[in-house]
């Protein structure tokens, strides 16, 4: 996974508030597997933030050491994203928004920027306070991706995914998926509050696989609004190999087993290993967002 060296990063998409405080510091969700279900289902179920476990109150979260200039002075080039976590996010963020842009004119639409928000400890977002426990999620009340960078670590030892910088690309489209999903009207269609391995939330999850793969299939050709050539230039196998075992890793049955010993199909609320790895590839393969279509 190469970035042109040359290409301008727009650092205004990602906003960095690591080293921030949530005020009063009440971000009760607890860790592990079970957080972060409970929290993405309730984000996407439209629950209210004590259901959660989460702070209610004011979710502004007050900076203390706030990075957002050294990023913005760090992440300037590709040749930054090539070296650099923080400004790899940065160059990712461009590139998937840079397709959707583009994307939803073509089908009568028009998308709407989503900002990430890069955060340690908890943060506050319209749907709540969270703690970095939760792992990554998108907040549809505010619009906004949010992003622990430590979940890569994660990924790599608490999910044994293979991980890798595409791995971290795969998280962030993903979430972008939901954001898609959000502006198109599908996201509530995983409302109805039901789990299991046929549930819309399920459903949910999988279509933002495919809509994942669907920007990786277009990444290299993409051209960046700013400079006319793409952000992202190469793409390998073994890149797309790494997004696959990362979609595989966070599958229900590859938890469950993990964490409780046991698969419950009728408890799933993100879809198996097999499940998530065949529709990011579906959306790869074709690069058609019409194909992504988990409801059929």
């Amino acid at each position: 996974m190469q970035f042109d060296d040359d290409a301008d990063l727009d650092t205004s998409e990602v906003r960095d508030v690591r080293g921030s405080r949530v005020p009063g510091g009440r971000a009760t969700i607890g860790g592990g597997i079970a957080g972060i279900i409970a929290l993405i289902l309730g984000l996407f179920f439209g629950v209210g933030p004590e259901q959660l476990g989460l702070s209610s109150g004011d979710t502004a979260p007050a900076p203390t050491a706030s990075t957002q200039a050294e990023v913005d002075q760090a992440c300037r080039r590709g040749s930054d994203a090539n070296t650099r976590e923080d400004c790899r996010i940065v160059a990712v963020v461009n590139s998937v928004q840079d397709y959707w842009r583009a994307e939803f004119p073509r089908r009568q639409g028009r998308y709407s920027d989503a900002r990430t928000v890069m955060f340690t400890g908890q943060v506050g977002t319209a749907c709540g306070a969270a703690t970095a426990a939760v792992g990554p999620f998108y907040c549809p009340a505010d619009r906004q991706v949010y992003l622990d960078l430590g979940f890569f670590d994660d990924l790599r030892t608490k999910f044994g995914s293979t991980g890798g910088p595409f791995a971290q690309a795969y998280v962030v489209a993903h979430e972008y998926g939901h954001h898609v999903q959000n502006l198109m009207g599908t996201l509530q269609r995983a409302q109805d509050g039901r789990q299991g391995a046929n549930s819309n939330a399920v459903r949910v999850e999988l279509q933002a696989d495919c809509y994942a793969g669907v920007w990786a299939h277009h990444a290299t050709t993409t051209p960046d609004e700013r400079t006319g050539r793409p952000v992202l230039t190469t793409l390998t196998d073994a890149d797309i190999r790494d997004g696959l075992d990362a979609a595989a890793a966070v599958g229900d049955d590859r938890i469950q087993e993990r964490f409780q010993g046991r698969v419950t199909p009728e408890s799933w609320t993100h879809g198996s290993a097999a499940q998530r790895q065949q529709w990011f590839y579906t959306g790869y393969r074709t690069g058609d967002m019409a194909r992504c279509n988990t409801f059929a």
